[in-house]
């Protein structure tokens, strides 16, 4: 039994070492996955809900908009990995309050960002079986429903996780602040514009980028010396 604690806790110290840096590459992908989702979908679709669907009648772009969709879950995937180790990092500073709005905030834009690929999908679905566009109004309906769910709720809810995670990180100190304040001035970008294009929603991604990264390096600064402490104390 002697033997079988120092392994016991040299597997628990390792797995907690690879943990944070494993969850940062996961907000890595997280970014580069959505950037590519959004380009596809902007570059892809006309920007005006309402605009007549002859674009669906077209494969190519109906193909590249299924690639999208179908890269939507892995984005979704990856976005909870960056939740858990946000919240890995900031350990027993974690606020209870501002802890309930960042997990309750990325966990809605999750879901608003699988339902609007839902019915994006159901869409695509429709015009390739009938190998046509679907009827003016069912196309409006779908389109707007859509663009709700994907401008006002999902990034509504990104801006409020970008809001609540800089605010965390500004008071725990645990990334530089000039992350934290660019994440605050984004989220108020995103509050206010995000409707008027939503070329906007590339900023999100690219701040989860900036702060993944962070945590990375800070990661591999931070775990010799860490490793060396369990070491010694064991």
């Amino acid at each position: 039994m002697d033997h079988e604690e120092p392994l016991s806790g040299t597997r628990l110290t390792n797995t907690r070492l690879r943990t944070p840096r494993a969850a940062a590459v996961a907000g890595i992908l997280f970014s580069l996955l959505i950037t590519l989702v959004l380009v596809l979908i902007l570059i892809s679709t006309p920007s005006d809900p309402a605009a007549p669907g002859a674009w669906l009648s077209n494969s190519a772009r109906r193909g590249t908009v299924a690639l999208a969709l179908n890269l939507v879950p892995f984005a979704g995937i990856t976005f909870l990995w960056f939740i858990g180790v946000v919240r890995d990092r900031l350990g027993h500073l974690e606020d209870r309050f501002f802890a309930s709005v960042f997990l309750g905030s990325g966990l809605l834009f999750v879901a608003m960002l699988f339902a609007g690929a839902a019915f994006s999908g159901g869409l695509l679905a429709e015009a390739a079986k009938s190998a046509a566009a679907p009827g003016p109004d069912t196309l409006a309906v779908g389109r707007q429903i859509t663009s709700l769910l994907l401008r006002l709720y999902a990034m509504r809810m990104a801006a409020v996780f970008t809001l609540s995670t800089a605010t965390i990180t500004l008071r725990t100190q645990v990334a530089p602040r000039w992350i934290a304040m660019l994440g605050i001035v984004i989220a108020v970008v995103l509050l206010v514009t995000v409707n008027l294009t939503l070329w906007v929603a590339l900023l999100f991604p690219a701040w989860i980028l900036l702060l993944s990264v962070d945590i990375l390096r800070s990661g591999f600064r931070r775990s010799p010396g860490a490793a060396r402490t369990v070491t010694d104390t064991a």
